[in-house]
C-alpha cells in the first residue's frame, strides 16, 4: 500500500510538473480559533486546476485554488487571509467559525521555490529524513532545514519535528514547516483483530506492515492488499527500519513469535509498542524480558494489555482502542 495520499501533497505537485504542467502549493502559516485545519496543511494545485490536500476543510479551497492559478500566471506568491463563518464552519464539522491565514507559491515560477528545492525535500521525505521547509513570507528566502545542517533555526526546527508541529520561529519571521517522515506501523500476528487494525491504521496515516510467519494466517486472502511479511518477526522488523516515527502491536499470544518482535522493539526508539494479553500474560512476559536483561524502565515502555480502556469486545473495538491509544502517544496526550 502507499503512503496515504492526504501526505502526498509534494509528490503530486513534482507529478505535474513531471507531466509538463504548472504546479503550485499552498500552505496554512497561522489559525485562529477553530480553524477547519492546523497551520502546515496543503493543498497542490496544477495548472490544469486538478487539486490534491485541504487548507480549510472545503471552506475556501475554491478561492485558494484561484489564487494559486494566478500565481501560475504572474509569479508572485501570496499570503492570503481568510474568516471561516459560524455557517460554513458547521458545513465542515466545526462548531464555530476561526481564521486562517494562506501562503501560495507556484513551484519553479516568478518568485516561488526552485524546483530543486522542491525535490530536494522530496527527496528528504524519500529517504525518511526529517525535514523543514522554512520560508519568509516578508522575502521569498527559503531553505531545507535537515538534522546536523548547522543552520541557525537546526535547535528550533527539531523542536518542531519532534512536536510534529508547523508555525513561525520564535523571531515569528520565518515559517517552519514541518515534513515528517510517513509514519510506520508493523503489526505481528495476523489474528482476528489485525484485520480492522490494518485498515483503521492506514486511514490514520500509517504504512502499515503484517507480519507473521505463518503463512496460513497472513495471507492475502485474508489481508487482501495489505504488505505481508512471513519473516520471522525480528527479522522482519530489522528489515523494516525502526525509528520513532514507527508503532509496533503484537497480537500472537505466542512468546515465540511475540518476544523477538518486543526486544527489537525496546532496543529501538519506536514512539509505541503495545502487546495483547491479559495482566497475567504480560506479568509471565515481563518476567521473561527481565531474565533476557532487561531494565524495568525498558520494560515499562510496554502498552499493556494493549488499547485504552473503553470496554472493547469484538475485533473492531479493540482495534479502535488500539489506534486510539497510539494515537494519544503520538500526540502526547495523558
Amino acid at each position: 500500500m502507499e503512503t496515504a495520499a492526504h501526505d502526498r501533497i509534494v509528490e503530486q505537485a513534482l507529478g505535474w510538473i513531471d507531466a509538463g504542467k504548472g504546479a503550485a502549493l499552498a500552505t496554512v502559516i497561522r489559525t485562529w480559533g477553530s480553524a477547519p485545519r492546523q497551520a502546515g496543511a496543503q493543498l497542490a494545485i496544477s495548472s490544469d486546476a486538478e487539486l490534491m490536500g485541504s487548507v480549510s476543510g472545503g471552506c475556501v479551497e475554491g478561492a485558494v485554488a484561484a489564487e494559486a492559478l494566478e500565481a501560475l500566471e504572474d509569479g508572485a506568491c501570496r499570503v492570503l487571509s481568510f474568516g471561516v463563518s459560524d455557517e460554513e464552519a458547521f458545513a465542515v464539522g466545526l462548531a464555530c467559525g476561526g481564521e486562517i491565514r494562506v501562503m501560495v507559491e507556484p513551484v519553479g515560477v516568478g518568485r516561488g521555490p526552485d524546483e530543486a528545492l522542491i525535490r530536494d525535500l522530496a527527496a528528504a521525505r524519500a529517504a525518511r529524513r526529517g525535514a523543514v521547509y522554512a520560508v519568509n513570507p516578508e522575502t521569498w528566502e527559503r531553505r531545507l532545514i535537515l538534522s546536523g545542517s548547522g543552520d541557525p533555526l537546526e535547535a528550533e526546527a527539531a523542536a518542531a519535528r519532534r512536536a510534529d508541529r508547523s508555525g513561525f520561529d520564535e523571531s515569528g519571521a520565518v515559517f517552519l514547516g514541518v515534513h515528517n517522515p510517513p509514519l510506520k506501523m508493523a503489526v505481528v500476528g495476523a489474528v482476528h483483530i489485525a484485520q480492522p487494525l490494518m485498515q483503521m491504521a492506514r486511514l490514520t496515516g500509517y504504512d502499515p506492515v503484517l507480519i507473521d510467519p505463518r503463512e496460513a494466517f497472513g495471507s492475502a486472502a485474508r489481508f487482501p492488499g495489505e504488505v505481508i511479511s512471513h519473516d520471522w518477526p525480528d527479522e522482519a522488523l530489522a528489515a523494516l527500519g525502526l525509528d520513532e516515527r514507527t508503532a509496533i502491536v503484537t497480537l500472537t499470544h505466542d512468546p515465540k513469535l511475540d518476544d523477538p518482535a518486543i526486544r527489537a522493539a525496546l532496543r529501538a526508539p519506536v514512539f509505541y509498542l503495545g502487546c495483547l494479553g491479559s495482566k497475567k500474560t504480560h506479568a509471565k512476559r515481563v518476567d521473561r524480558l527481565k531474565e533476557a536483561g532487561f531494565s524495568e524502565e525498558e520494560i515499562a515502555r510496554i502498552h499493556a494489555p494493549v488499547g485504552l480502556d473503553i470496554g472493547a469486545k469484538s475485533p473492531a473495538e479493540i482495534a479502535v482502542s488500539i489506534m486510539a491509544e497510539v494515537t494519544a502517544r503520538l500526540r502526547g496526550a495523558s
